[in-house]
């Protein structure tokens, strides 16, 4: 009961930081995969990253690539510029390695999707030449390995995973897997030492197909393997290749949380039984281990536990994992709401005197850090942080108080961001991550994500508002306290029509000086199933719809796609303007030039301009996402392309409309906005040591004139999660 209270209190620390002040871990650089691909290959062909390891120096990481058959090479003599040092193909998909020595071990699977008679081996590489100089077959398939902490034995946990598509992956699917042992003498390893470790007969689940799935071995020699599918633990003596131990992993009753893929983020639900299923495995200490409890067939307790090895579960995070990612803005409704963030990755070491627990979430693409408090007591999170998409290894580097995850998910076919290696650093600097979090809405986290629009309140200097996009329905708006840091979501409006919750592709917001919101939804005429107009939308200061203004025919019929994107308001009463910026060309439009639109709600009248778009890079577009008023004839927009990094476009321009009168719909003359930057945004976003996002779509400048931007993190689908929210200080104009 009484670990249960204090999980219950812990879990109600918003996500921002640590209650004490300790050092922390912040991104200092990512490297690119794809850079390590050599010229013989395809720059664009995909890549992963999933398990990673560092020499004894720290200087030196090797990651297993097993889409292209191989391991890179990454040097961070210099951690804040990691540098491509070699890819060596390894005729296989390469799964596990470590380094001991001047030679990295990789665990390789040859049978490929031959799910009846898997086959691997383990190859031998010299880091010095960058060849393999040599291999032991391994009998089936592995799927993890590690060393021995004195060096002296590999153990490998042979998987021969099942085919998931054979009778819905049901087990028993056999041949078994087995824990295999291999020693070695004089740095090399002996192929003829190779004992193997019968698992069968020992889980309540398919006893007679075990599926070692992760394995760590202690000070005392003890490696303590997973049975994924098996939802079962057990433990060998490395020395004696004999099972000491073993005990089911449980289940668990979860409560408060988001079980249903509907577009919300309602921590409301429960599951009970649920397996706990766990993938990765850590030891603490020569008596306890922790376990990422991702599920992979039935289960998946979407948190991670410490049991000791009598098989006492000493601890267990329940729900925790998940609100986290929610307070940040990180939750995956809409690609795994089956089973949560799912925690896969563990890695567990020692800074100066404190023993620390990395979480890696696949599908939040988070690193939860947690300081271990000693047998009996319930770790204490401390911070969380961002990275590449599905963080699958990592690796800790305390000598240089250095971490590093590997993402494996390259997302370059869709456009999207590629595979990556993240580094983080320990020190004595506060936690630069997260910069917006949400607060506890009756006890439980107010979910968030997508933020497709920013706007200022009328008179109260750091109060904002931000609206979600067709990522989650209802839509709502989110009022955000910026005078916090990180920024804090405080509340939510829900956004309805007649009484009932509606749903938008809101992209933009801008407050009205008397009260209320004007808002617009994108609309897409092109969609042949069910194509969505453009609307400008009257909202009360409640979220009620008070008006939907259409576009007149002569617009309509010209709107593509690519619509409404940001709104503002100049004057009040009859005097009031709405401005709509459209995010590129509509199909009169002459290339090269987006419309600002003016409305007038006193009169129902309709004008248009242009604004002159920058030159997109090759295969690229540029458009518009904002809009802001920044008083007078003076507005404000960002400008951006759809490319991610250093060489991507991100700005704030600004314009003016005096001596403009906008012409009226289907006019052939119409007046060019002359826009002029503001502030390029790409350095900022690259200062952030990540990959460098792609959408900036929210902007506002507040009472005192300070200037706000936010990132859209397109609702955790297709990307990292990572939201930034930058407080800039006063605005140039």
């Amino acid at each position: 009961m009484r670990i249960r209270l204090l999980l219950a209190t812990l879990s109600t620390i918003l996500a921002g930081g640590a209650a004490f002040a300790e050092p922390m871990f912040n991104r200092i650089a990512t490297f690119s995969v794809p850079l390590n691909l050599p010229a013989d290959r395809d720059p664009k062909s995909k890549t992963v990253a999933e398990i990673i390891a560092a020499d004894e120096a720290g200087a030196l990481l090797a990651y297993t690539d097993g889409e292209q058959k191989a391991i890179g090479l990454i040097d961070i003599t210099d951690a804040d510029a990691p540098r491509p040092a070699g890819f060596v193909p390894v005729g296989g998909e390469a799964t596990s390695l470590v380094i001991l020595g001047g030679k990295a071990f990789v665990a390789v699977v040859t049978s490929g999707d031959d799910f009846k008679a898997p086959a691997g081996h383990l190859a031998t590489i010299d880091l010095a030449t960058k060849r393999v100089t040599g291999a032991c077959d391994l009998g089936g398939q592995p799927d993890s390995i590690t060393l021995s902490k004195d060096g002296s034995r590999i153990v490998v946990a042979i998987e021969n995973e099942r085919d998931e598509k054979l009778n819905k992956g049901a087990l028993p699917q056999l041949p078994a897997g087995n824990l295999t042992l291999i020693g070695i003498a004089g740095g090399e390893i002996d192929c003829a030492s190779r004992q193997v470790v019968d698992l069968t007969g020992i889980a309540a689940v398919a006893a007679t197909d075990p599926e070692p799935e992760f394995v760590d071995v202690n000070a005392e020699g003890v490696a303590v393997v997973t049975l994924q599918e098996n939802n079962h633990i057990v433990l060998i003596d490395t020395k004696t290749a004999k099972v000491v131990g073993h005990f089911p992993a449980g289940a668990v009753d979860l409560k408060t949380i988001d079980k249903t893929r509907d577009g919300q983020i309602r921590p409301v639900e429960q599951l009970e039984g649920v397996a706990r299923e766990p993938d990765s495995v850590r030891w603490l200490d020569n008596d306890r281990f922790v376990t990422a409890n991702e599920g992979d067939w039935k289960g998946g307790s979407r948190g991670f536990s410490i049991f000791r090895k009598d098989g006492t579960i000493e601890f267990d995070s329940g729900p925790m994992v998940d609100h986290i990612a929610m307070r940040l803005g990180h939750y995956p409704e809409r690609r795994s709401a089956a089973k949560g963030s799912e925690p896969e990755g563990v890695e567990v070491a020692t800074y100066g005197e404190d023993r620390l627990i990395f979480i890696g979430l696949e599908r939040a693409s988070l690193v939860l850090v947690f300081r271990d408090e000693g047998a009996g007591r319930p770790p204490r999170y401390l911070q969380a942080l961002a990275g590449g998409i599905a963080p699958e290894g990592l690796v800790a580097i305390p000598r240089r108080n250095l971490l590093v995850s590997a993402s494996e998910a390259d997302l370059g076919a869709k456009g999207g961001p590629r595979s990556a290696v993240t580094i983080y650093r320990r020190s004595e600097a506060p936690a630069a991550y997260p910069t917006i979090v949400s607060a506890d809405i009756d006890g439980l986290p107010l979910g968030w994500g997508a933020l497709s629009g920013l706007a200022a309140h009328p008179t109260t200097p750091g109060r904002l508002f931000a609206i979600t996009d067709s990522a989650y329905q209802p839509s709502r708006i989110l009022e955000i306290d910026a005078t916090q840091k990180p920024a804090r979501i405080a509340a939510a409006i829900a956004v309805t029509r007649d009484g009932k919750p509606v749903a938008f592709d809101l992209e933009g917001v801008a407050a009205r000086p008397e009260g209320g919101f004007w808002l617009v939804s994108e609309g897409n005429p092109e969609n042949r199933d069910k194509p969505t107009k453009n609307l400008l939308l009257l909202v009360s200061a409640a979220g009620a719809v008070e008006d939907e203004i259409a576009l007149p025919e002569a617009l309509a019929a010209q709107a593509s796609r690519f619509g409404f994107e940001g709104v503002a308001v100049s004057g009040s009463g009859p005097d009031a303007t709405v401005w709509i910026a459209v995010q590129r060309e509509w199909k009169d439009d002459p290339k090269g030039k987006a419309r600002i639109l003016s409305y007038k709600p006193a009169t129902g009248s309709w004008g248009v301009l242009h604004y002159p778009l920058g030159a997109a890079a090759d295969g690229a577009w540029m458009g518009l996402s904002e809009l802001t008023h920044l008083g007078g004839d003076s507005f404000a927009v960002i400008e951006r392309d759809n490319l991610f990094g250093a060489k991507a476009v991100k700005r704030l321009m600004g314009f003016s409309v005096e001596g403009l009168t906008p012409a009226a719909p289907g006019s052939g003359a119409i007046p060019t906005v002359a826009p002029s930057l503001l502030r390029d945004l790409t350095p900022d976003l690259m200062r952030l040591g990540g990959y460098g996002l792609d959408k900036v779509e929210g902007m506002a400048v507040d009472r005192a004139g300070d200037l706000f931007v936010v990132t859209d993190n397109d609702g955790v689908d297709d990307s990292s999660g990572e939201t930034q929210f930058f407080a800039f200080g006063p605005a140039t104009r």
